[in-house]
């Protein structure tokens, strides 16, 4: 027989809970979010607006503020996408390998040539975003995302290929080495790391424009493409 609930003895857990809500709710209530006059001539959303194609060259708002302004912090969002992604290839790795015995269902013809038309396009479109991240939405990480679900639809349709891991990983390495070193080139010439010190090179909404922010992408939508391609690779199983 279930013994019966007693409220009584969660009253502290739940006086302890408030009191850290209460705490929170007071050290963030003063905060303040966002500006409410963004049209004032030195705020930020303002200064961006009106000063980032012409400092940067890229006519993306959102991209000059990823690549440049906040470049730094781009980079940390990629370590942590590495973190991530060889964590979880540990991870995968360590695990037991499944019954190979059991033969999946082939796929139909439908499926198999379909595959093999629609992959360059979505190579291609992928790469199409990461190169023209400057000049319209999407950029180096929507790019490479792009590029390895089209890989995983490969390797969902034909699962005995094995992915060139070698290969992936060597990519992978020399795009993040990239990236850096255009930040150590910006830090050296510029004083800012990250720093756009060609950015006066091509107009501005031509796809030659932005100075480094175009090779800054194109090295994120390769290293993206690769560190996820490799994990779904890893998680399906196999060596190259």
């Amino acid at each position: 027989m279930m013994e019966r609930y007693d409220i009584h003895r969660s009253i502290p857990a739940i006086l302890l809970a408030l009191m850290v809500a209460a705490t929170i709710f007071y050290a963030f209530v003063e905060v303040g979010f966002g500006e409410p006059e963004v049209d004032k001539e030195d705020s930020v959303s303002n200064r961006f607006i009106s000063n980032s194609t012409q400092e940067t060259g890229s006519s993306n708002f959102v991209t000059a503020v990823v690549v440049n302004y906040r470049g730094f912090d781009t980079l940390g969002e990629v370590t942590v996408l590495f973190l991530a992604s060889a964590g979880m290839g540990a991870i995968v790795s360590a695990l037991p390998a499944g019954d190979k015995r059991k033969r999946p269902i082939p796929p139909s013809l439908i499926l198999t040539a379909g595959t093999r038309l629609v992959l360059p396009l979505i190579i291609l479109f992928g790469a199409y975003v990461f190169v023209h991240g400057h000049l319209s939405p999407g950029g180096g990480f929507q790019g490479g995302v792009i590029i390895a679900s089209g890989l995983l639809l490969y390797i969902v349709i034909f699962p005995e290929w094995k992915a060139p891991h070698k290969a992936l990983a060597l990519s992978e390495s020399l795009a993040g080495l990239s990236f850096a070193g255009i930040g150590i080139i910006g830090l050296a010439v510029g004083g800012i790391f990250l720093d756009n010190v060609i950015s006066g090179l091509g107009e501005a909404g031509m796809l030659v424009s932005a100075g480094l922010i175009p090779l800054i992408y194109i090295a994120i939508g390769i290293k993206v493409g690769a560190e996820m391609t490799g994990l779904v690779a890893r998680m399906k199983g196999g060596d190259a």
